[in-house]
């Protein structure tokens, strides 16, 4: 195998000892700067936002991050031998999850959809296949006597819209293939039943499969419960005067009207606009925004007059 190593620390330009914090702050910064609903058919901003998801993805992730600096100390060691990228033998470092968890996956290939694209090969390699199977567990048993069935868990990321709007992951078992649908709603810890969907036991009764969910945060919306918090930027006049701002949603972009006098830093509230709840998803809860007030950092000559005159008669 012959690939490219990726530095993730590079990537998000952290240091390689940098606390999560640190790298979280980083990590918000570069997404804002690079998402798509700020970059629209911007192809090389697109890519530099996966680049950034992917690194992010492994470097939050203390169980990703530990094996990754592992991986990456080894490789540093072998360069410093005089070895090259062609023979370093990667598949020490190859993902082996795929061999285990009682013939249960979720195919790499089904994950790509998190940001709008694929993982690098480095990804897929390294981190890809059944990442975490979790232990088998026992189902109650409500008959005494009754032989338990085997359950399993497996842990899958969404992105943030994938909630608002719902998904499904392809599900490996026993050869059969099966979309699991996530509803709308999900939540960091939301649980998905597969019933049966594992092979039969001694009972004749086939386990069950979960998928625990965790919602990656996103970089434009903070979700609390199920109202989203956003900003908008708001330039000097429109905050002065008053006016009408488009505002991104997950369900698509709305005009919010702002009042004469918005002061910086103060909320609006969008009812509605935030997430649906998941036992109902009809109902939806609240987006909250706040208003982010553009200082011009550049005046005319006339403009600096006119705030001149406004200072006088202050």
């Amino acid at each position: 195998m012959s690939m490219e190593y990726k530095d993730y620390y590079e990537t998000l330009g952290v240091d390689r000892k940098s606390n999560d914090d640190e790298i979280k702050k980083a990590y918000r910064k570069l997404a804002l700067q690079y998402h798509p609903d700020r970059n629209p058919d911007d192809k090389g901003a697109e890519e530099k936002f996966k680049e950034i998801n992917e690194a992010y993805q492994v470097l939050s992730d203390s169980e990703n991050r530990q094996r990754y600096d592992q991986l990456g100390a080894s490789y540093n060691n072998y360069q410093q031998r005089g070895g090259t990228p062609g023979g370093f033998n990667w598949d020490d470092w190859a993902s082996r999850g795929a061999q285990s968890g009682g013939g249960v996956r979720v195919e790499v290939g089904d994950l790509e959809g998190l940001f709008g694209g694929g993982f690098s090969e480095f990804f897929n390699n390294i981190f890809g296949g059944a990442q975490d199977m979790g232990t088998p567990s026992t189902m109650r048993s409500t008959t005494r006597g009754r032989v338990p069935r085997p359950s399993y868990q497996y842990k899958t990321d969404i992105s943030l819209r994938e909630a608002f709007q719902g998904t499904t992951r392809r599900v490996e078992v026993d050869g059969r293939q099966l979309d699991v649908k996530i509803p709308p709603g999900a939540r960091s810890g939301t649980k998905v039943r597969v019933s049966g969907a594992l092979p039969a036991g001694p009972d004749g009764q086939g386990g069950d499969l979960y998928l625990v969910i965790t919602v990656l945060d996103d970089p434009i919306y903070e979700r609390k419960g199920n109202n989203l918090h956003t900003d908008a930027e708001i330039d000097l006049y429109t905050a002065i005067l008053g006016g009408d701002v488009n505002v991104q949603t997950l369900g698509g972009s709305v005009k919010l009207t702002v009042p004469p006098g918005t002061q910086p830093g103060q909320k609006f509230r969008l009812k509605g606009r935030g997430m649906p709840h998941l036992k109902n998803p009809k109902n939806y809860g609240d987006l909250y925004v706040r208003a982010d007030v553009e200082i011009p950092r550049k005046l005319t000559a006339e403009q600096k007059d006119l705030f001149q005159q406004l200072t006088n008669t202050g």
